[in-house]
């Protein structure tokens, strides 16, 4: 086995460190002559004569035929390989522009330069040392992660060698040769240190693979603050360099101590183990804790998708929202508030879902009114403008910070006393799914009960200003109906503000409003004292329930405003069915038109009439005897304030009560002034001069109940 002195490889690899012009200047030292001269002018005898100054007694013994053997067989084996480039040149060339575009020339020179830094690099962590702060202000124009590839491809170049360790038969001849002429053939002989060093590589190659998966995620275009452990890894990425290329360097200059036959020999340090490992355990684990916060704001951006965008199900929705991807159980404690019974997500199909998302305290008011809403929702009329009642569904997602055992019982008391008759997310702590709540639906810790539609989309942002505003009547309970409803009244608010600008503040302030009025003097008086009564008894019960009320007679300050008010109703009337056959908003027109129909009539009760509203909202248009009695029997009903049922719902059911046993059903009559579009068929002026229609001056509506035929 052939055997190169150490002094010539030494020689080498200085060599090869050197640039052109010094390797150029150093060999015409060695001849004596200056850059100037050109060597074929030289005669013979010159050139010998400076050859021979150069030789010294051989010292150092040397194998001459093996090397030739080794020598000649790389070479030969160079020269075939030279002689297929040149038969198949342009073929060689397309196929290494192929496959060979990893480095530049700039780079490979680079990476000679480097690779001859850490194998001329003398024994020793300070000299390892040295070293790697020289080729880091080499690479301080590069990334983090360039630094420590760089660096890994120049230790390759020597690392590379071991490709032609012989350590089974099946290898070419050249192969064995190139490893002979490099020494190859005694790293067998050092089997044990070779196991360490193979040991701290592959420890190495880890950090450089975290590394790479650094710069992936830091590369993704993520926020630090949304990711703030990119932030610690920052300060990290430096140290973790510096040991990557430190440790490169050193072994990099093991390497030659495996072709070495000296028996001391500088070992690899039993240090680099422990750090490697601290700084693979460290690095790993950050990087595995941004890969959670990336994954979980991909998870969100998903979501949020699903809700905003591609929400086509209610499932899919509801999916989104409650259920984590840990959790394959689409039931998650999703229960039936009466049966306490788990259910699965697939319950709210093709169904309208109205989301109570609340914290558990400071919703009783909510509570009461989905509860309202529950119980309404089961009475007739089934179907409201195409929409079915039976197919809206509420779902409970009660947000706390955390789930303490006084929480969980709080709940519980909640769910066994209120006997929800809707369905409730039990113990809700998906991290995900309430940042999106609060992003989606604007959740402040205030309630909210956003509406969702079958197909997944959002109707109304919050529909609690419907329901406590219309309760059922605002059925079904979108934006629109808000707004239709509001428009529906606006004729009479209008109105009525004209009149008194008072009223507009009264009803901003969504308390409960009496406006009443009649011919019948003694009713009025009768009203005016019983409702003044109402007012200080609701007043005692503000401590139990929060109720405000208020009251307008029509005219009392000036009784010439009460005909101007009629003439005004009776125009809009008139206005109203004009409006009608030229096109608009029937839902709204139509509407207006029947309650104004409806007051008309009502101003024909011989005894009076009220009008209860809470703020905008015009709750029930009453009879005065019946609405005299509701108001005087406050201490019979009022029980059921106490009950959570609204002041309006129990007034109204008491007022229903008493109307149908006490005031039998009587037939209405209306003078209508100035409307001739009630007229079906105009009548022709009898000139037969003139055949113009005859104008109406006014309407007379009478029921002809009890008449005989």
């Amino acid at each position: 086995m052939l055997s190169v002195p150490s002094k010539l490889c030494g020689i080498i690899i200085v060599y090869m460190g050197l640039t052109k012009a010094s390797s150029s200047h150093a060999l015409c030292l060695l001849q004596g002559k200056t850059l100037l001269q050109n060597p074929f002018e030289f005669s013979d005898e010159h050139i010998l004569d400076n050859v021979y100054r150069t030789h010294f007694h051989c010292v150092e013994k040397c194998d001459v035929q093996s090397l030739h053997t080794v020598a000649s067989t790389v070479i030969n084996h160079s020269i075939q390989i030279t002689d297929t480039v040149l038969a198949k040149g342009s073929q060689l060339s397309d196929r290494y522009r192929e496959e060979s575009t990893i480095t530049s020339q700039q780079l490979t020179a680079k990476l000679k330069r480097i690779a001859c830094q850490m194998v001329c690099t003398a024994r020793g962590e300070h000299y390892a040392h040295h070293t790697t702060m020289l080729i880091l202000e080499q690479l301080k124009a590069y990334s983090w992660d360039a630094k420590a590839l760089i660096v890994q491809a120049a230790f390759a170049l020597e690392y590379g060698k071991f490709l032609y360790l012989p350590l089974t038969t099946q290898y070419q001849q050249s192969e064995k040769s190139l490893a002979d002429l490099n020494g190859l053939l005694m790293i067998q002989q050092n089997t044990q240190q070779l196991t360490f060093f193979n040991l701290v590589v592959k420890k190495v190659m880890q950090v450089i693979d975290c590394i790479t998966e650094w710069k992936r995620l830091t590369s993704a275009g993520y926020d630090i603050k949304d990711v703030p452990t990119l932030a610690e890894t920052l300060h990290e990425i430096p140290v973790v360099v510096y040991w990557a290329i430190f440790t490169f360097v050193t072994c990099t200059g093991q390497i030659d101590d495996f072709t070495d036959h000296r028996v001391h020999k500088h070992e690899l340090s039993k240090n680099f183990e422990n750090k490697l490992d601290l700084i693979l355990r460290n690095f790993r684990e950050h990087l595995e804790m941004c890969s959670r916060e990336i994954g979980r704001i991909e998870d969100y951006s998903r979501r949020k998708n699903i809700v905003n965008i591609t929400g086509k199900d209610i499932v899919k929705v509801l999916k989104a929202l409650i259920i984590s991807s840990e959790n394959k159980d689409s039931r998650h404690n999703v229960i039936n508030g009466l049966t306490l019974e788990l259910v699965k997500i697939e319950e709210f199909r093709k169904k309208h879902v109205l989301l109570f998302i609340s914290g558990l305290e400071h919703n009783d008011e909510e509570i009461h009114l989905l509860k309202t809403i529950y119980e309404k929702l089961k009475e007739k009329p089934r179907e409201v403008e195409g929409y079915k009642k039976e197919d809206f569904r509420i779902l409970w997602i009660p947000i706390v910070d955390e789930w303490t055992e006084d929480r969980r019982k709080t709940l519980e008391t909640k769910l066994q006393r209120t006997k929800f008759g809707w369905y409730v997310v039990k113990h809700f702590s998906f991290e995900t799914g309430i940042k999106l709540i609060k992003e989606v639906f604007n959740y402040s810790e205030k309630p909210v009960i956003p509406l969702i539609s079958p197909e997944g989309k959002v109707e109304n942002i919050d529909t609690k200003q419907i329901i406590s505003m219309w309760s059922i009547d605002g059925f079904p309970f979108r934006t629109s109906d808000h707004t239709r409803l509001t428009q529906q009244w606006n004729w009479f608010w209008s109105e009525m503000t004209k009149l008194n600008p008072r009223i507009g503040d009264l009803i901003e302030e969504d308390r409960y409003l009496f406006i009443y009025g009649g011919t019948d003097t003694m009713w009025i008086q009768e009203f005016t004292t019983a409702i003044e009564k109402l007012k200080r008894d609701v007043e005692t019960l503000s401590s139990q329930v929060d109720i405000t009320v208020d009251s307008y007679q029509l005219g009392r300050e000036d009784p010439k405003i009460v005909p101007r008010f009629w003439i005004a109703i009776d125009s809009l009337l008139a206005s109203r069915k004009q409006q009608m056959m030229k096109g608009g908003d029937q839902g709204v027109q139509d509407f207006a038109t029947k309650e104004i129909k409806r007051l008309l009539f009502l101003k024909q009760d011989p005894k009076g009439w009220v009008i209860l509203s809470k703020g905008h909202n015009v709750k029930l248009l009453g009879q005065g005897e019946a609405m005299a009695r509701t108001v005087k029997d406050l201490c019979v009903w009022h029980l059921k304030l106490h009950e959570e049922v609204s002041f309006d719902v129990a007034f109204k059911e008491y007022y229903e009560s008493i109307k149908v046993k006490d005031s039998p059903k009587k037939c209405e009559h209306s003078e209508i002034s100035n409307y001739p579009t009630d007229i079906l068929a105009h009548i022709p002026c009898p000139n037969m001069e003139c055949g113009r229609s005859m104008e109406v001056t006014s309407v007379n509506y009478r029921c002809c109940h009890g008449l005989d035929p």
